[in-house]
């Protein structure tokens, strides 16, 4: 089940980042333990009416020379029209129509995908709309007057975007093979891995139909199973500058992660695991993904008695948010222990779908709750009426309260642990939601 992307193009200052605020407004799940995800928010989930779809910001750097705004719009462009379903190309009737709008235009034009025209800044449809006519000239279809900063004309807008998205998109596919992003900083052995797995493997078909996005789909066969890998390292652009560049690779991983069921997190051993690991892990737990953390390289490390523990601690105090994370230590090199990856992904898969049924799950609950008092404030304790599952991939659980201000992070925390002990749900993330039941309801 994957959701559409929608990619913002458009030249500095037009409002790319005021439109992608006002859409992503309070709709963005910002997950607060998880570090460096959400600062610089490239991406958003956002839902409007029955239709959600993935947001990106392709922004990033403004220079202010003219011929490298429209290399640097080049290169947007050419991020959305990789790994974007349908683009935004805004442009703003202030400034009217400008030398590099028209050959982005072109290059959005050439590429085949789905362009929404925006003009922004529009407060006024009456006063603005000869202007307005000017951004025909583009030749990419009618132009959708907005004003992003006072919301106006994005009801209209959005019902354009949402015309674009292919049939189906959204929906559970027929296809059920499992879908293993690999994911991590590059250099670290993605592709080395993949090749590795593919060269003990038959190969039924390197490019699968209809995968526009710029990660590489490789179906492998393994004890008669099929996977398809998704692999973000296939294709790396030249980048002049750094943070572009990382954006980039950040962008991709979200579009990857987004097809995934499980994501294996690529770290290098020789270089332990960092901030940008951290970054990248935490968008697969955002969104819900069963995670396994594949250490590479492992026959370039010094082994002691100690090593595999001590690197497993570090890697469990960077990424402390995602404890339910397997880990695994493997070379792509030497092959060591890369044929136990799948069991792994099995497992993972197989904990992603688990369903629970609810008599059980009360049962844990009522002891959960005998073993440890619920929190109170004020002479209010919470109560906690009734637990179930509504959905797999990942398992999520609705707990019926008498007052949600009562169910702090913690005690969820706690039940989750419980829900763990009796179930194991190793390599999955679990989702829990809060919801208040009067009393008389009973």
């Amino acid at each position: 089940m994957s959701k559409p992307v929608v990619a913002i193009v458009g030249r500095p200052n037009v409002g790319k980042s005021t439109l992608f605020n006002a859409l992503a407004g309070e709709m963005i799940s910002i997950v607060k333990d998880t570090p460096g995800v959400t600062r610089d928010r490239i991406y958003a989930d956002v839902t409007w009416l029955d239709k959600e779809f993935t947001m990106i910001d392709t922004g990033g750097i403004e220079p202010d020379s003219r011929d490298v705004i429209l290399s640097q719009m080049r290169e947007q462009a050419q991020i959305a029209i990789d790994t974007a379903d349908v683009i935004i190309f805004i442009t703003d009737v202030r400034q009217g129509l400008v030398d590099a709008d028209s050959k982005v235009a072109d290059m959005l034009r050439r590429s085949g995908k789905p362009v929404v025209l925006v003009v922004n800044k529009v407060d006024n449809f009456e006063k603005y709309m000869p202007d307005i006519y000017e951004f025909y000239n583009l030749g990419i279809g009618d132009p959708v007057p907005i004003s992003a900063a006072s919301r106006l004309g994005l009801g209209d807008m959005l019902e354009t975007v949402v015309e674009h998205f292919p049939a189906g998109s959204g929906e559970e596919t027929e296809d059920d093979r499992p879908r293993i992003a690999i994911v991590g900083k590059p250099n670290v052995g993605k592709s080395s891995i993949v090749n590795r797995l593919l060269g003990e493997n038959r190969v039924i078909v390197s490019d699968i139909a209809g995968t526009t996005r710029d990660a590489i789909d490789t179906a492998i066969v393994h004890n008669g199973k099929e996977y398809v890998f998704i692999d973000t390292a296939g294709l790396r652009r030249k980048s002049r500058i750094k943070e572009e560049l990382e954006r980039y690779s950040i962008i991709r991983t979200v579009t990857a992660v987004e097809r995934a069921d499980v994501v294996l997190m690529v770290i290098d051993a020789t270089e332990g695991v960092t901030e940008q690991d951290a970054k990248i892990a935490g968008i697969a737990h955002e969104r819900g993904k069963g995670v396994i953390i594949v250490v590479n390289k492992w026959d370039a490390i010094e082994k002691n008695d100690r090593t595999m523990k001590e690197y497993e601690n570090d890697i469990r105090h960077v990424l402390s948010y995602m404890p339910y994370a397997e880990i695994m230590y493997v070379s792509a090199l030497t092959g060591q222990r890369l044929n136990k990856l799948y069991d792994m992904i099995d497992m993972v898969i197989e904990n992603q779908t688990l369903r629970i049924a609810t008599g059980v799950l009360n049962e844990i609950m009522t002891e959960a709750v005998a073993l440890q008092q619920p929190p109170s404030d004020k002479g209010k304790r919470l109560k906690l009426y009734y637990i179930t599952q509504v959905s797999v991939k990942p398992p999520t659980f609705v707990i019926f309260v008498n007052d949600k201000e009562l169910m702090h992070f913690s005690y969820t925390r706690y039940l989750e642990n419980k829900i763990r002990e009796a179930f194991g749900f190793r390599g999955t993330s679990l989702k829990f939601f809060i919801r208040e039941r009067k009393e008389k309801e009973q």
